[in-house]
């Protein structure tokens, strides 16, 4: 059986639909830096996935080729996670995307080193013939954190988002964004082939002790 990161690290990846306080661990991730409103067809945001991607099976596939990774165990890609903000705004105003700031994350296998990261970028772009020079080896530590299951449209999320902020004061915590610390969403569905009410997403916010 692939390790399955949801699966394995439930309390990251499948939280309860009532918001909790957790400690998320320093992580390695694929990432890819853009702005703009996702929903663009021809946006920078649909082809950050598409490199996010590339990279991430090229680098699970890299047990059936001559670079072998040290540690490598099967696993399946984690899913796509996404750092949002907007200048001048905290927290997130969803009647203005085209304002968005955003980091495109897939989680990294621990035993993924910068050198195997390098390594799959440079056989992506022989390999697909695309240039993936955006994407980046990005590391984060994101802390003490607020987060919830949301089940909906993500333009529903922001009465999650007040849910998540009432329980975290009656938890005696304050809302700690800042340039470092990001509004994190996570994609448990793929929006392309699941009704707007039935996606899942895991919605994040960092905190600290009032």
């Amino acid at each position: 059986m692939a390790f399955d990161y949801k699966k394995e690290y439930k309390k990251f990846y499948m939280p309860k639909g009532t918001p909790s306080i957790v400690t998320v661990p320093k992580m390695n991730y694929i990432a890819v830096r853009g702005s703009g409103n996702p929903n663009d067809e021809d946006g920078e945001y649909k082809q950050a996935i598409g490199l996010l991607y590339g990279i991430a099976f090229t680098i699970k596939m890299s047990k059936k080729g001559d670079h072998q990774i040290d540690g490598y165990f099967d696993y399946v890609v984690p899913p796509l996670e996404g750092f949002w903000w907007q200048d001048g705004v905290v927290g997130v105003d969803y009647a203005n995307k085209d304002s968005f700031q955003w980091i495109s994350v897939i989680r990294l296998p621990d035993f993924v080193t910068k050198e195997d990261f390098h390594w799959a970028v440079r056989e992506a772009m022989v390999k697909k013939k695309q240039d993936f020079s955006k994407v980046e080896f990005f590391t984060y530590d994101e802390g003490l954190c607020v987060q919830c299951m949301h089940i909906g449209s993500y333009d529903d999320e922001p009465a999650t988002v007040d849910a998540m902020h009432r329980f975290m004061e009656e938890q005696g915590y304050v809302l700690d964004i800042t340039d470092q610390r990001m509004h994190h969403e996570i994609y448990l569905s793929d929006a392309r082939k699941v009704a707007p009410e039935k996606l899942k997403t895991v919605v994040r916010h960092p905190i600290r002790r009032a």
